[in-house]
């Protein structure tokens, strides 16, 4: 069993007549990094509010199968609870920011949990530290800059030390260079510390060197899932409208024109080793 489990979900909100998720089956492994992927509206961001109890616990509507995260039902038990076991990140980092300083934001969670004084402070020091955020921990979040608010966003979702961190497109308010720092520290994140991502974007070009897998979704259900050199290679992926990176658009070009890779790139330094290697050979 995955540390994911999602068991034939579909979701209509309240007063919807279009189900925003229809039959759902998806699996994923502990310390797996998975993309998800697909046009707006598809149900990207319904799938990630099923994950930590927001739908159907905050989200009214018709709610049916199962969703199993770290073994707990997500029926049966709270969102305070699943909030232990699975991180949350908005698009919006000023949605999750509202205290007056950074520290004071990042021990928010476990004050409210009532933990002990001296676990809080380990938490909180552990979790500004790993995100680089320990010198601006007595700065107000509304000075900080795009891509330190949502690294402050990410800090106050570690301090409650989850075993899953899902993030709902975290880059889409970042300028490249802001967008590569967080994506840097998110799969650092899963290397160092096994926590496993689920990562809600579409900039591929930016985010597929780093993924295990790529889930595609479309009209609310599970279209493509698979390797990102096989789901990224695919008609399937383009005629659903993905944002196929140019590297592998490069690839395929090279490929029409008769120099054949021995793998699907999928950054251009691992595009320029390749081309290196045949080049040799030949």
């Amino acid at each position: 069993m995955g540390i994911i489990e999602v068991e034939d979900v579909s979701f209509t909100y309240s007063g919807s007549k279009r189900p925003a998720l229809d039959h759902v089956d998806l699996s994923i492994k502990k310390s797996e990094f998975v993309i998800l992927t697909g046009p707006s509206g598809c149900g990207k961001t319904t799938l990630c509010r099923c994950l930590n109890g927001l739908v159907p616990h905050f989200y009214s509507g018709d709610f049916r199968g199962r969703v199993l995260v770290a073994g707990l039902d997500t029926r049966e038990h709270e969102i305070w609870e699943l909030s232990q076991h699975v991180g949350l990140v908005f698009q919006n980092p000023e949605n999750q920011l509202f205290c007056l300083t950074v520290e004071a934001d990042v021990a928010f969670g476990p004050e409210n949990l009532g933990l002990p004084r001296e676990e809080i402070r380990r938490r909180v020091e552990w979790a500004l530290k790993v995100t680089g955020m320990w010198e601006l921990r007595h700065r107000p979040p509304h000075e900080l800059s795009g891509g330190q608010q949502q690294r402050a966003a990410i800090a106050a979702v570690l301090a409650m030390k989850p075993e899953v961190l899902v993030l709902d497109e975290p880059t889409s308010f970042l300028d490249p260079a802001g967008a590569a720092e967080i994506l840097s520290l998110v799969a650092e994140l899963n290397k160092r510390l096994g926590i496993t991502v689920l990562l809600v974007e579409h900039r591929l070009d930016m985010t597929s060197p780093y993924a295990d897998r790529v889930v595609v979704m479309a009209k609310g259900r599970i279209a493509l899932d698979g390797p990102p050199e096989e789901v990224l290679t695919s008609r399937e992926a383009r005629e659903l409208g993905v944002g196929i990176p140019k590297v592998i658009r490069l690839y395929e070009l090279l490929a029409e024109r008769g120099l054949r890779l021995p793998e699907v790139p999928l950054s251009p330094g691992q595009m320029a080793s390749l081309i290196s290697e045949v080049v040799r050979c030949r």
